[in-house]
């Protein structure tokens, strides 16, 4: 059994150690949030934050999440409200297919974590592990900028 905290809560599975965090969140703890595309690291679907440091998760083994703290896109929301930062992105147009999103709202919602008013440099630093077709990102940016700039 690998124990970590998901979400604020904490959980143990019984997987190999070597198994995908991804695979683990999605199939064993009904996290579906997290989204899997090129199971490769390349793409940021499937971001998530281990100890509030974004990872993607699809290269990150169970056993490497033992003993820490990982959060999932589910955890954005306040009940029936969304996150400031996903408010902004309902607000400036940001979203499209989805497939990229939950993985942009754990880069971004650790940025903002660090610097609650962040530029717009150090918003697309914060993207650059995350892979969006759709967009082109001015929205996806535009959202983060507007997103810092609301009170805490």
């Amino acid at each position: 059994m690998i124990a970590f905290t998901v979400n604020g809560q904490e959980r143990a599975v019984d997987a190999p150690p070597l198994t995908p965090l991804s695979t683990v969140l999605r199939e064993r703890l009904h996290l579906t949030g997290t989204k899997v595309a090129c199971e490769e690291g390349f793409c940021g679907a499937c971001t998530v934050l281990v100890d509030d440091e974004p990872a993607t998760s699809c290269l990150v083994p169970l056993a490497h999440v033992e003993g820490r703290s990982v959060r999932t896109v589910e955890s954005l929301a306040d009940g029936d409200g969304l996150s400031p930062l996903q408010a902004a992105m309902q607000a400036n147009d940001a979203v499209q297919c989805g497939m990229c999103f939950p993985g942009v709202l754990m880069s971004l919602t650790a940025l903002l974590a660090r610097v609650p008013a962040p530029g717009e440099d150090a918003v697309r630093d914060a993207l650059v592990g995350n892979i969006c077709r759709c967009t082109g990102y001015e929205q996806i940016v535009e959202a983060a900028l507007a997103a810092g700039e609301e009170p805490r």
